[in-house]
């Protein structure tokens, strides 16, 4: 009796689907992950999100390999998937590398910024000064996150825009609290400001130093507020 044929159109559909169904399992777990919903070092209950989300347990795990390599899990033999926990030194070191490519990005979208993309970024430096204002400290935090992932997406670099967004949801699950104070968020504002300032200018050398100093500012801000809370914790 001859063997059945495989329609290729078929193997090539269902592995179009089983891709498709993993990416948004993944991207669901990783919602729940980087909104606090599934703290840093929760236990990820397999049977739970699986029925949670009306899936079989093979595309979870497979959506749990790929939060995995994107640093957002650790995954341990005989014991189950965990939510990654950062240490301080390591958010440390993510957040130099995040620095240098704040910089990259400014050098390289100074020489290539269109009017479009600049009175975008001039709308939301004017929304952060107004949120500074007001000492809306939670909407000036949204503000800050998309003004920084604005400028790298804005150079058109996707490989460059991909490692940086995996550094920042890295750093969501070091951050136990808002890193911006009332009275200082009124300098951050005036900071990106220049930014775009710059960008204008089409100075990228200059842009690049200022946002690798903004950058660098942040970095020790994460440093002394984060030792003062382990070291609040150990008491």
């Amino acid at each position: 009796m001859p063997a059945l044929l495989t329609d290729p159109t078929d193997t090539a559909l269902t592995l179009v689907q089983s891709t498709s169904l993993t990416r948004l399992v993944a991207e669901s777990v990783e919602k729940s992950i980087l909104s606090g919903e599934l703290a840093p070092g929760a236990k990820l209950n397999e049977v739970a999100l699986a029925e949670r989300l009306g899936v079989s347990r093979g595309p979870l795990r497979e959506a749990f390999r790929m939060l995995e390599e994107s640093g957002l899990i650790r995954q341990e033999k005989n014991r189950g998937a965990f939510v990654r926990e950062i240490a301080l030194d390591e958010a440390a070191d993510i957040y130099e590398v995040r620095a240098g490519l704040d910089a990259m990005a400014g050098r390289l979208l100074a020489s290539r910024i269109t009017p479009v993309q600049l009175a975008a970024l001039r709308s939301m430096t004017d929304r952060m000064q107004a949120a500074a204002a007001t000492e809306d400290i939670d909407g000036f935090h949204v503000l800050n996150l998309r003004f920084h992932d604005q400028i790298v997406e804005m150079t058109g670099n996707r490989s460059l825009l991909d490692i940086y967004r995996k550094l920042v949801k890295q750093l969501t699950l070091f951050r136990r609290r808002n890193l911006f104070a009332p009275m200082a968020i009124p300098h951050f504002a005036d900071e990106h400001s220049a930014i775009v300032d710059l960008l204008a200018s089409g100075d990228g050398e200059r842009c690049a130093q200022a946002l690798l100093t903004h950058a660098q500012g942040g970095r020790q801000r994460m440093l002394r507020d984060g030792a003062y809370t382990e070291a609040h914790h150990a008491r």
